[in-house]
């Protein structure tokens, strides 16, 4: 059965709590890409590859910067229309996302928002409105150039 060229999508919706580790970002990062294959993003095109890789500095940014011991991580994926978003909600609100060049070329970390910020077609932040922390988004129109 062949693929649509061009995803549309009535509503999708999925979230889940993933572990503050480098393991809770990779699993986080490996099950959105299922699931975004299942909804119509296959493997291997430029909109999976995109949103893969915002899942997966959003996912490592609230495992570095978001963590608070013991708590876990949210990952919200969603999509309507020809647009899927993108959710990363931690429990750490006094460490706010800024894009920030890095201060030296062979610096290791620092560009994760960059990244999401050159491959999103929106981006930002909002506080956790029901407890501290927050969450950084992205969203992402997955029609074909």
């Amino acid at each position: 059965m062949a693929r649509p060229a061009q995803p549309r999508f009535t509503w999708h919706h999925f979230t889940m709590l993933f572990s503050s580790t480098p393991r809770g970002a990779r699993l986080a990062r490996h099950l959105a890409g299922e699931r975004l294959d299942t909804w119509g993003v296959p493997y291997g095109s430029d909109a999976h590859d995109a949103l893969t890789l915002i899942v997966a500095e959003l996912s490592a940014n609230a495992v570095s910067h978001g963590l608070v011991p013991g708590r876990d991580f949210r990952l919200r994926l969603s999509a309507e229309a020809t647009t899927v978003r993108v959710e990363v909600t931690d429990t750490r609100g006094e460490r706010l996302p800024t894009l920030t060049e890095p201060s030296a070329a062979d610096q290791e970390g620092g560009r994760g928002l960059l990244l999401v910020a050159a491959l999103a077609d929106d981006w930002g932040w909002f506080p956790r409105p029901d407890s501290p922390g927050k969450t950084v988004w992205a969203s992402l129109d997955v029609r074909p150039l």
